[in-house]
């Protein structure tokens, strides 16, 4: 049996906890490639990415191209001979790049593909108020999350879980998973599944934009909580609201379902004493329990009502 030598590549936490898994099983990780520092901070300090100080902290070579199609990252990647490549939330290899290891490159994605293919599974999978997600090995091939099927997953959602709660359980369970995917491979004893050609009934993950986490409160009570835990903690789903001090923004981080009719106005607060805070949807009311204003830290609803001491209190629609 050949020896499994491998280049690891990706960038935040998430990934960070399979290349710990790899070396705690005694894997040969010859290198590590990850984003170049960014600046970051009101100092606008250049800041490595997770992986990166991981990496480093256990004698790691880090590689960090700006670009990955570049002839010297392609010849300084191939220096390391290694026989098979893991990437686990870093970014879409070219063709000269995922080909290069006779094992081949799989990758480690946060769902049940072919399901929510693209750059937020996660968000997306609570967002559309799903109960199952999960996570997936595949090859690496030309398309997008597209490659064949290695092994799987599943994971439990539960109905007040979060994006953040959710990336952390997928996370260890990633970590696990992809132990077994280089085990497999090294014993060449892998059963791979083609993924569906077809893309009608599939549902998509892409990317977040800001527009799409502002807080509609005339959507049904339900929507509207599946929105806000799976934009939680980021990037956050928010609303303008008002008080008695003018217009301001907040993001909701957490929040539960009320078992009560909701009011007339969607938007409209209801307060039950001094530290519960209920927001009227089309059908119910949604109780905020973690909200975070502009500029402040995270704090519950009692906290923030405190703060702001103001006895007007209304969340805008998204039309207002």
């Amino acid at each position: 049996m050949e020896k499994i030598r491998i280049v690891f590549m990706g960038t935040p936490e998430f990934a960070v906890e399979s290349l710990k898994q790899l070396l705690e099983y005694n894997y040969e990780v010859a290198a590590v490639v990850t984003v170049p520092d960014k600046p970051a901070g009101r100092g606008l300090k250049l800041r490595e990415s997770a992986v990166k100080s991981f990496a480093l902290s256990h004698n790691l070579p880090v590689l960090q191209p700006e670009r990955l199609k570049d002839q010297t990252f392609i010849d300084e990647i191939s220096s390391f001979q290694a026989n098979l490549f893991i990437v686990v939330a870093f970014r879409k290899l070219p063709d000269e790049i995922w080909s290069l290891p006779r094992f081949g490159t799989f990758n480690l994605h946060a769902s049940l593909l072919p399901q929510y293919r693209g750059a937020a599974p996660i968000n997306h999978a609570i967002i559309n108020g799903e109960t199952l997600s999960g996570v997936t090995t595949f090859f690496i091939n030309s398309g997008i999350d597209t490659g064949k099927i290695i092994l799987n997953r599943s994971v439990a959602i539960a109905p007040d879980e979060t994006a953040g709660d959710l990336h952390d359980k997928l996370m260890v369970a990633g970590s696990s998973l992809v132990i077994e995917t280089v085990e497999a491979i090294a014993s060449g004893n892998c059963s791979l599944k083609d993924q569906p050609l077809v893309t009608s009934g599939l549902k998509p993950a892409p990317r977040i934009f800001r527009e799409q986490c502002r807080i509609d409160w005339s959507k049904p009570v339900t929507e509207v909580h599946n929105l806000i835990r799976g934009l939680s903690p980021y990037p956050g789903a928010y609303s303008s609201i008002k008080t008695d001090k003018g217009l301001s923004e907040v993001k909701i981080l957490r929040s539960l379902l009320y078992v009560g009719s909701g009011t007339e106005t969607p938007g409209e607060t209801v307060k039950i004493d001094s530290n519960r805070l209920l927001v009227s949807c089309a059908d119910g009311l949604l109780e905020i329990i973690q909200l975070q204003a502009a500029g402040k830290k995270a704090m519950s609803a009692g906290e923030f009502m405190r703060g702001i001491r103001s006895d007007v209190l209304q969340f805008a629609t998204a039309t207002e």
